[in-house]
């Protein structure tokens, strides 16, 4: 949180243009202080998160925990966030951002409902799910290409750029739903999707402002307003855990990264800053894959990891999880460095 901080002061002494640290200020008590009033409630509605079996043992002890807490956090980031300029054209773009993030919040509130009232962790089908995510994806991108707004090619470092045409559009799409389901696995420690959440959206801000032109001060106010409503988050969710983002904060989290990367041509720092992100959700398919491809007639497979997402593989391997998270922290801020250095 301190170094969150310390960098927006910093980008706004040194970088012209750059009025990052209010943002993130004001979002982020708002979020710790309707995180604070909200969180006795999802308890006394009996919101408590269920633990799947198949899970860590340790983590049977944070059974009962408040889980929706994206949703007392999540419309201070995009209320804040629509706000931040009176450019007519920006207010469009962050109006449609925040319906986009709204909207994937939704779909992970429905899903947590739908885990809360069959008591158990299996919330929505994947495929209903999946289908909801399309949708609303699918509505974002629509209204970004009768507007303009998205470039059909990807800039990359060193004034390189990749053009695609008309393949950004399943590219996007593509990065819609990979970016909010990868956000949503990396949510199974304390303080960790939080945490690296803040990170990512701060360093996005960063790049943004960095680039050419007086860089975009609207996304990279929106990215700081996000990013303070997770740091408002964490200071709940940090170990041990008051409350839980659920489905509803992390699909939200991965949208708006991934809308922020869509809307301003920053697809290469996304993949490179949010690494962890990347990581996580790539654990998951080489663990299924790996599994089902040497699958036995017994039923068994081999397995790459302990368990997957990647977080569980350390944690079944001796680390506890206040050393995983931190670690995972610091490997998410070198890669926000490393973005910044190759950034287009």
């Amino acid at each position: 949180m301190l170094v969150v901080l310390m960098t927006s002061f910093a980008a706004d002494k040194w970088i012209t243009n750059a009025q990052l640290s209010l943002p993130l200020l004001i979002s982020a008590v708002c979020a710790t202080a309707t995180a604070a009033l909200g969180i006795p409630l999802l308890r006394r509605l009996k919101m408590g998160q269920f633990i799947r079996e198949e899970g860590p043992k340790a983590h049977q002890s944070k059974a009962g925990t408040p889980t929706m807490g994206g949703l007392l956090v999540v419309p201070v980031g995009v209320i804040l966030g629509s706000l931040i300029t009176r450019d007519a054209v920006a207010s469009q773009q962050l109006l449609c951002l925040a319906a986009l993030t709204l909207a994937f919040m939704l779909i992970g509130g429905i899903d947590d409902w739908s885990s809360l009232t069959k008591h158990t962790n299996a919330g929505l089908t994947a495929r209903g799910k999946l289908l909801l995510q399309t949708m609303a994806a699918a509505a974002f991108l629509a209204i970004a290409a009768w507007q303009g707004w998205i470039s059909n090619s990807i800039a990359l470092p060193f004034g390189l750029e990749l053009p695609l045409g008309l393949l950004i559009w399943p590219l996007g799409l593509f990065v819609v739903l990979a970016e909010s389901n990868a956000t949503n696995l990396t949510d199974g420690l304390d303080g960790l999707a939080s945490g690296c959440g803040a990170l990512v959206f701060t360093g996005l801000a960063l790049q943004l402002m960095l680039r050419g032109d007086n860089g975009d001060p609207a996304l990279a106010g929106f990215c700081m307003t996000m990013a303070g409503a997770w740091l408002g988050f964490l200071v709940h969710n940090r170990n041990p855990a008051r409350a839980f983002m659920g489905d509803t904060g992390s699909l939200a989290m991965g949208a708006a990264l991934s809308g922020v990367a869509l809307l301003s041509n920053s697809l290469w720092p996304l993949l490179v800053m949010g690494g962890v992100f990347v990581a996580e959700s790539l654990s998951v398919i080489i663990q299924v894959w790996v599994f089902k491809a040497t699958k036995g007639p017994d039923g068994q497979g081999r397995r790459v990891f302990r368990m997957a997402p990647l977080h569980h593989h350390f944690e079944l391997g001796g680390t506890d999880e206040r050393s995983v998270v931190p670690a995972f922290w610091l490997v998410t801020a070198g890669l926000v460095l490393l973005g910044l250095m190759l950034r287009p």
